[in-house]
């Protein structure tokens, strides 16, 4: 059973003033590379998972910005830590 929520929006800086729009895509396969369970929103992207694994994640999606040419990067991150048990769909059943 998955133990954290991790949200992230990653906003990575980019040589010439371009479209990040590329690179945020880009941190996003990597999280579909991971086989976790994510939904992708407007501002960010929610994973579910052990809480070491989405870190790991959070590690290669950063990586994979400098591959891309990006010089640094700004990873806004929410953690969510239930070691009794964390998902998506618990915390927003009442919305659906």
């Amino acid at each position: 059973m998955s133990n954290s929520l991790v949200s992230i929006q990653i906003i990575p800086k980019t040589k010439n003033g371009e479209d990040v729009i590329p690179y945020v895509d880009a941190a996003i396969a990597v999280i579909e590379e991971s086989a976790v369970k994510y939904e992708v929103h407007p501002l960010e992207t929610t994973m579910e998972g052990d809480l070491s694994e989405l870190l790991v994640v959070i590690e290669k999606m950063n990586e994979k910005m400098v591959e891309l040419g990006s010089e640094s990067i700004i990873s806004q991150v929410k953690v969510f830590y239930k070691p009794s048990g964390a998902s998506m769909n618990e915390l927003t059943k009442k919305y659906r």
